[in-house]
């Protein structure tokens, strides 16, 4: 039986590559969204920490400087919120696009590969048409020398 070669194989090959740096740029980006939502839960936790502070400072002897420090640090923690959701919706978005690239580079791979497995197919139907015909043969040739012998 003869041996099959894909002609295409090289751009399976670099199709599969391409899919593997697909799956580590997705990998990236979902790393960089959970560091950033990370960070952003944080920044939550710290002002929920100064307004938990804030309530206390006004309960108990009222100091009007740290009062006013409590309030500039929960603004500040306002501005570092708002930037943070900025940057979660960047990763956000860089993950998705990462998502539709790893899509599209999964589709071409397997159409690749479908290509292959058709092309594979179609060899062994070959190979099997060429064993009947060389089994035709090697039969036509015993009967004829059977029938020449008589």
């Amino acid at each position: 039986m003869a041996r099959f070669h894909y002609s295409l194989q090289s751009i399976l090959s670099i199709k599969e590559k391409m899919e593997t740096q697909a799956k580590q740029e997705f990998s990236s980006a979902k790393g960089a969204l959970d560091r950033e939502e990370e960070k952003l839960a944080e920044l939550k936790e710290r002002k929920r920490a100064y307004e938990k502070q804030a309530a206390e400072l006004l309960s108990g002897k009222l100091d009007v400087r740290e009062i006013e420090e409590n309030q500039t640090a929960i603004l500040r923690m306002d501005s570092f919120i708002a930037e943070q959701n900025v940057r979660v919706r960047r990763a956000k978005k860089a993950l998705e696009e990462a998502r539709e690239r790893l899509t599209e580079v999964m589709k071409e791979r397997k159409t690749h590969e479908s290509l292959k497995e058709k092309a594979f197919e179609s060899f062994l139907q070959e190979e099997n048409r060429q064993e009947s015909k060389e089994i035709d043969e090697l039969t036509s040739y015993t009967y004829g020398q059977r029938q020449v012998s008589k």
